[in-house]
């Protein structure tokens, strides 16, 4: 790909000197919009050195993408158009993504609005990331790369948890999710949602969460960041505030980290679905890195400087954040 992969566990120490400091407002009845925000400080740095995830998405292959960690959905159901299959012929790595230092990976959905000609995408990492800082450099795009536009798309970057039971009160989300046609029962204008989930069930559809949106295009190179810490659920976009989420949606149990390109059915939660045409469109999303680091909240900037240090050393991919014992399962799915 380009340049030199090192894989870092054990000896991240002696490799890498890490700077260390660092969809839905709800009660159970009812949903309310948390007001936006943007010019507020990020966090002060936390003066410890914590264990870190991080991956450049240089890879030749899906192999290699498989050998540290990373599953592919294939799992069918929720969310999205009923029938649809989820798969990894929508994932592709490339090194040549413009403004990128190592490439990216793609996803790739496609749809024609019928559940038998819709393929969305998912990719999960193991689920052992809790409190802590959570971030992604991701290219969000408002248009179709070929057919029709219009569709209720969902672009997301976002940690999970299974949901064990209808109502599950441990159920922990925090979700990403930019939707350039609209969506979630509001107009058609793009809008970046970010959403807390204490829990849900699917029947009757019953959701208890906070969430924020913005409207406005957040299209081309974003730079997400989330803060799990001090009891509350804290949201950056390219390093300014955008939301700040209770402690009543805290994450109570361990999650995985994901991303997911889907399509949004007609009726979920007042949405419109998909455009009527019977013609096929794809959209894509791309991810150039991910990165989490354990039990800290830090700034946009000092993710961004922890990343130029490791690519300095062409460190493209490590991983010392401790399974839980025994290691919990991590389903690729909802």
């Amino acid at each position: 790909m380009g340049h030199q992969r090192i894989f870092l566990t054990s000896i991240l120490a002696a490799s890498i000197a890490f700077v260390g400091c660092d969809s839905k407002t709800n009660s159970p009845a009812e949903q309310a919009s948390s007001p936006a925000q943007t010019a507020a400080v990020e966090p002060a740095a936390a003066p410890a050195t914590a264990p870190v995830f991080f991956d450049d998405f240089s890879y030749p292959d899906i192999n290699a993408f498989h050998n540290n960690g990373w599953k592919v959905r294939t799992e069918t159901g929720h969310p999205g158009i009923k029938g649809a299959t989820w798969s990894a012929e929508g994932l592709s790595f490339h090194a040549d993504i413009p403004d990128t230092e190592a490439g990216a990976v793609r996803m790739s959905s496609v749809t024609n609005g019928t559940g038998e000609k819709t393929r969305h995408t998912q990719f999960c990492h193991a689920r052992k990331y809790r409190e802590g800082t959570y971030a992604a450099r991701v290219f969000f795009r408002d248009e179709p790369s070929s057919g029709p536009d219009g569709d209720e798309v969902i672009q997301t970057f976002y940690a999970i948890s299974p949901l064990k039971a209808p109502m599950d009160k441990n159920y922990s989300e925090t979700d990403f999710e930019y939707l350039p046609n609209g969506g979630w029962g509001e107009n058609t204008k793009p809008a970046m949602w970010t959403t807390s989930w204490d829990t849900f069930q699917l029947e009757p559809w019953t959701k208890v969460n906070e969430f924020t949106r913005q409207e406005g295009s957040y299209a081309g190179w974003r730079t997400l960041v989330l803060t799990v810490a001090d009891n509350k659920v804290t949201y950056y976009v390219d390093g300014k505030l955008f939301s700040e989420h209770t402690s009543a949606v805290y994450p109570e149990d361990f999650m995985s980290i994901n991303f997911n390109l889907w399509f949004m059915p007609k009726g979920a939660d007042g949405s419109q679905g998909p455009v009527d045409s019977p013609e096929m469109r794809e959209y894509q999303e791309d991810i150039d890195w991910v990165f989490f680091q354990e039990g800290v909240a830090i700034t946009t900037a000092e993710v961004e400087a922890q990343i130029a240090d490791m690519r300095s050393k062409k460190v493209a991919y490590v991983d010392n954040v401790k399974e839980q014992d025994p290691a919990l399962p991590s389903p690729c799915g909802l």
